[in-house]
């Protein structure tokens, strides 16, 4: 049986997405780790999986203009998705090997008469390149939504919220693939010392602005090497790493991180105690509990004490009272599109509205476990108000013991503090400051 190759491969994952309502980085790990592809074709493959569901509705409007009318199966629609994208949006890939390779998939996996379909909308799509200049029809943010490849419905909540041109930056943005991060182990090495060990490894090593834990890589897999596996460092995003600094936490601490999967965070607020006291982190799954001990473990930590439970019932598990409470909530995930596409097209105003109310509970949950003059830091990956800033104003309104804590600005490195501090006690990142992920950090203290 013939190899497949990396546009099969990747309308698989383009296919599975949608039939099962999957996540797309999760299939795609799938069949990246079941598949023996070279470095160069695994990159290809991600780039045409992420990149077609991220810009499909402006493929969707494109394709429109060709197939309106016709009744076109799942999976072709995916193959004309997928060959129009690399069309229009990659320089590298020529526009007949492109056609080709779409007709050869669509005779292997149909038959001469989609083939043919096929290719006639393809050399349609090449015949009329101002095409795209005509797309955006409407209103500015209708023209926005389809031209930035967002559902209309949250273009115009963010336009509500941020105003047009702040929304324009941020749907640019989220359409820009990640850079990859990394924290540095400080229980084991400094930054520098680090950054001087991966120099040799990877085209580029700089240093981060938005933490001072944090390494930013170019041309390499860091996953991969030998530092990462003896855990000199862990991947995670620059805004991620805000956070755990936000708790202030000291050495021989009691401290709680009550939804800690996968421990990213957890590990991070080891170091910062030096890894002395006491860390309980709760998730509500047991295989995620195994999780965060195994970073745990390869970062060399001993003061984590991963339990299973469901963060509104900690109260029942006599766990005490916490100088530090972290809340990491779930979310609607909004500040990370740009990792997980599929997020902006499976999410509807509803679901943020019952989301929002959850997150209320747990906050209202875990603060009860608080001791008087301690801190709670709540915080989301998202950059929805109804989730973020609406739900602590309203905890402290209604709950006066608590207040929130403007000295949070003191625990905010300076190029951070100049670009999103207001000194309220909270700060919303949003992907566009950084090109990091969009993250919302409050600083909640119990009046003593």
């Amino acid at each position: 049986m013939a190899k497949k190759g990396a546009r099969d491969i990747a309308l698989d994952v383009l296919n599975r997405v949608e039939e099962h309502q999957s996540y797309s980085n999760l299939e795609l790990k799938s069949v990246l780790d079941r598949e023996e592809l070279r470095a160069v074709d695994a990159g290809l493959v991600t780039e045409l999986v992420y990149g077609t569901i991220q810009r499909r509705l402006t493929l969707d409007t494109a394709l429109d203009q060709f197939i309106r009318g016709k009744k076109v199966q799942s999976w072709v629609k995916n193959l004309l998705r997928l060959s129009v994208y690399q069309i229009h949006y990659l320089d590298r890939i020529p526009d007949r090997a492109v056609v080709h390779e779409a007709v050869e998939i669509a005779k292997r996996r149909g038959h001469q008469g989609i083939a043919s379909m096929v290719n006639g909308v393809l050399r349609n799509v090449l015949r009329q390149p101002g095409l795209w200049k005509e797309l955006g029809q409407g209103d500015e943010i209708r023209q926005l939504s389809i031209l930035e490849s967002h559902p209309e419905w949250l273009v115009r909540r963010w336009a509500a919220q941020y105003g047009l041109e702040e929304t324009r930056q941020i749907c640019e943005s989220n359409n820009r693939p990640p850079h990859p991060s990394i924290r540095v182990n400080t229980l084991k090495l400094t930054r520098e010392e680090l950054s001087e060990k991966l120099a040799a490894h990877f085209s580029t090593v700089e240093l981060s602005a938005v933490s001072p834990d944090g390494l930013l890589l170019d041309g390499g897999h860091a996953a991969g090497t030998q530092w990462y596996r003896q855990g000199d460092f862990t991947i995670q995003d620059e805004s991620s790493m805000l956070v755990a600094p936000a708790l202030a936490v000291e050495p021989g601490m009691k401290v709680l991180d009550a939804c800690a999967a996968p421990g990213g965070k957890t590990t991070h607020i080891a170091a910062l105690m030096q890894n002395r006291g006491k860390l309980i982190a709760s998730d509500v799954h047991p295989h995620k509990r195994d999780l965060i001990a195994q970073n745990a473990r390869r970062l060399g930590t001993t003061i984590i004490e991963p339990i299973v439970s469901d963060a509104l019932h900690l109260g029942e598990k006599n766990l005490g009272q916490f100088d530090r409470i972290l809340l990491d909530a779930p979310c609607t995930g909004f500040g990370v599109i740009r990792r997980k596409p599929d997020l902006k097209w499976n999410k509807t105003p509803e679901d943020v509205k019952a989301i929002a109310e959850l997150q209320y509970e747990l906050l209202q949950s875990v603060s009860e476990l608080l001791q008087p003059g301690g801190l709670l830091v709540y915080s989301t990956c998202t950059i929805e108000r109804e989730e973020n800033e609406k739900i602590v104003e309203r905890f402290v309104r209604e709950h006066p013991e608590f207040e929130l804590d403007p000295s949070l600005s003191k625990d905010l490195p300076e190029a951070v503090r100049e670009k999103v501090d207001k000194g309220l006690g909270y700060i919303q990142v949003l992907p566009h400051h950084f090109e990091s992920d969009g993250f919302f950090i409050a600083r909640i203290k119990r009046k003593a």
